[in-house]
């Protein structure tokens, strides 16, 4: 194996990335806390094409009364409502969340104290952390006045069929985690692993197009390929919007995919006249073309 000085910049901030994964995992086992970690991105119900979040294979446990018990995990995670906001330094698309999930077993100062007791092995003392108003006097004490706390309304969480109050951690102005108490017995805490490292080790964040690399190549390791529906669009979409900006991937499905585009295009050139009151769902269902993304890519 090569040592780290002859490694690509993105290699090594993925071995540093890991380490820091490694490093929480050793951390819940010390506490005597199952741990899995998780880098597929299928998800582990139908409500979301991707797993979007660490808590979700957990779901039953959280409403079940007769469940007790904590475990913990790294779960790789897609959320694609942060599509317009990648390059931004906080936004990830394909990122790995650092859960705690405990059901009526571990207390909201328990999992504060998890938590602040793992950062400071980071190094990392959060600079505040915002609690919903509701909760400010029954948790403000469990932080034992030794970080800021602001007062916060939107301090809630709720998947449409568990809710609870939240605290989240701050640092440098980005939002690193948070504990959430579901139903007000139970615990969920998320903290994204990129934004530590980016905080922890001054690993820099991946500009846009890194990002869109990344996020293709977790889809398509997690088994999916580039279709019409489904995970098989979303993949196609990100294969687009890589061509349409004018990157590159080594890979077949994204020459495949611009091969694809060509196609598309030429058939839009020919048959637009043909049909010019047709409405874009007509088009796309009809022809598979992205009316809007010719017109972006000037072929009017």
């Amino acid at each position: 194996m090569c040592c780290e000085g002859t490694r690509t910049a993105k290699e090594v901030a993925y071995v540093i990335a890991g380490r820091l994964i490694q490093q929480y995992q050793q951390f819940c086992l010390s506490k005597g806390i199952d741990f899995t970690r998780i880098e597929s991105l299928q998800p582990h119900d139908n409500t979301t094409l991707f797993c979007s979040a660490g808590m979700q294979r957990y779901k039953p446990f959280f409403s079940d009364p007769s469940y007790i018990g904590t475990v913990a995990n790294s779960q790789a995670c897609l959320r694609m409502g942060d599509l317009e906001e990648i390059g931004d330094g906080t936004h990830f698309l394909h990122f790995t969340m650092l859960g705690l999930f405990s059901f009526r077993e571990m207390t909201v100062g328990d999992a504060i104290d998890f938590w602040l007791e793992f950062l400071e092995t980071l190094g990392l003392v959060p600079d505040h952390v915002t609690i919903h108003p509701d909760r400010l006097k029954d948790w403000t004490p469990l932080y034992r006045d030794h970080i800021r706390i602001v007062p916060d309304e939107e301090c809630t969480w709720s998947d449409g069929n568990v809710s609870g109050y939240c605290t989240e951690f701050y640092k440098d102005g980005i939002e690193i985690g948070n504990i959430v108490n579901p139903l007000g017995t139970c615990i969920d805490v998320g903290f994204g692993a990129e934004r530590l490292d980016m905080i922890v080790n001054g690993t820099p964040p991946d500009d846009a197009m890194a990002t869109l690399r990344d996020t293709v190549s977790g889809i398509v390791a997690s088994g999916y390929r580039p279709g019409n529906k489904e995970q098989g669009y979303v993949l196609r979409k990100l294969l687009r919007r890589i061509h349409v900006i004018g990157g590159t991937l080594d890979h077949p499905y994204f020459a495949q995919e611009v091969e694809r585009q060509m196609r598309l295009r030429s058939r839009y050139r020919r048959l637009r006249d043909r049909h010019p009151h047709m409405s874009p769902e007509w088009w796309f269902d009809t022809h598979g073309i992205d009316v809007a993304e010719m017109r972006e890519r000037d072929v009017e």
